[in-house]
């Protein structure tokens, strides 16, 4: 198979290019409502004065963006009136309003941005933010939904891990905690992606979960079911988290009293940018704060792990779960994430690949 050719646009100072890369997956990963072995990217790198930032768009088929829709709108983008990289608002400011939606085809002109900002600072830019990698809480390791047999294995495959998180949100929601239970006491969070559909069920199932040890729920129901799951949360033993529910900045305050806390993620908020100001939002409003990703590779995963000391929760195994990873970036180890010293996001190409 041959490898897809990077496209080039040169614009003033600047020079974009992009291709697309398919991330394929450990093992088949099944969520409440689908299953797949493969994650569609698209790779981007900004280059101004010899300097090359690296950036990505993951596109799980939720968000309905494509490779083919990401393409089409980075070669809309024309840079050629800017001077400087440093003019960050504004460049994003522009992005962001060429097209609506779009998030991951931005968070990879975010991501690339920061990169190259701090490769001409030559700060790592948990630095240049002034964030202290010793805060970031330790991140979870996904398990899929499967039978008892795979998520033993699977578990057994996590043992460096202080916290699991668990997909739920079928009929098999008690067999699976009760596989994992039976073979490890870490503690759990449950990820049911909308799974839940009565109110009075799902708080039946937070009372049994909670006496399991786990210690919140991601997006419990459906995020057009408002009232529900303010009814919800308001009776939860566990904080519920916004993940489908919350995808930018201006959601944040009409969720306060819907959910306990957020979920972040870069491909959703179009990138570092807009995701540290949600964290600051939600700090200020008392809510809770998690770090999610897509599938990515640690191109990605090392730009949100930027963020994680101002986060609650770290959820950033995305590139843990591909066997072909091209970046060398944020390692995981014992559970704990380490950041690399490398300016920018942290991270340096795979030999061999790209």
């Amino acid at each position: 198979m041959t490898t897809p050719q990077w496209q080039t646009k040169r614009m003033g100072k600047f020079t974009l290019r992009f291709r697309p890369f398919t991330l394929e997956m450990r093992h088949v990963f099944t969520v409440a409502s689908f299953s797949r072995t493969t994650t569609p990217v698209v790779l981007t790198e900004l280059e101004y004065e010899g300097i090359i930032g690296y950036g990505e768009a993951s596109m799980p088929p939720y968000l309905g963006e494509s490779q083919e829709s990401v393409i089409s709108f980075l070669n809309k983008i024309d840079l050629s009136h800017f001077d400087s990289p440093f003019q960050t608002e504004e460049i994003l400011h522009y992005v962001d309003n060429i097209q609506e939606k779009n998030t991951a085809a931005k968070a990879a002109v975010d991501i690339a941005l920061h990169d190259l900002l701090g490769k001409l600072m030559g700060q790592p830019f948990y630095k240049i933010w002034g964030l202290t990698p010793e805060l970031i809480p330790p991140t979870s390791y996904t398990i899929g939904i499967d039978t008892e047999d795979m998520i033993r294995k699977k578990v057994a495959e996590a043992g460096q891990f202080k916290i699991l998180k668990v997909k739920l949100g079928l009929e098999t929601d008690k067999m699976i905690i009760d596989t994992i239970r039976s073979v490890t006491d870490v503690p759990l969070c449950a990820d049911i992606n909308q799974g839940w559909k009565n109110k009075e069920e799902a708080l039946e199932m937070t009372h049994w979960l909670a006496e399991r040890d786990v210690v919140f729920l991601e997006q419990p129901m459906p995020k057009e079911q408002i009232d529900d799951m303010a009814w919800l949360t308001e009776r939860s033993p566990i904080p519920t988290i916004a993940d489908e529910g919350c995808q930018r900045y201006n959601d944040i305050v009409k969720l306060q009293g819907v959910y306990t806390g957020i979920n972040i993620k870069l491909m959703k908020c179009t990138g570092m940018r807009e995701a540290k100001k949600m964290a600051e939002l939600a700090r200020a409003l008392d809510m809770k704060v998690m770090l999610g990703c897509m599938t990515e590779t640690s191109c990605a995963i090392s730009a949100a792990a930027q963020l994680a000391p101002l986060v609650d929760w770290a959820d950033l195994d995305g590139a843990l779960l591909i066997g072909n990873d091209i970046f060398d970036g944020m390692q995981v180890e014992n559970g704990l994430c380490r950041l690399s010293e490398e300016p920018g996001i942290g991270i340096r190409k795979k030999q061999l690949t790209l």
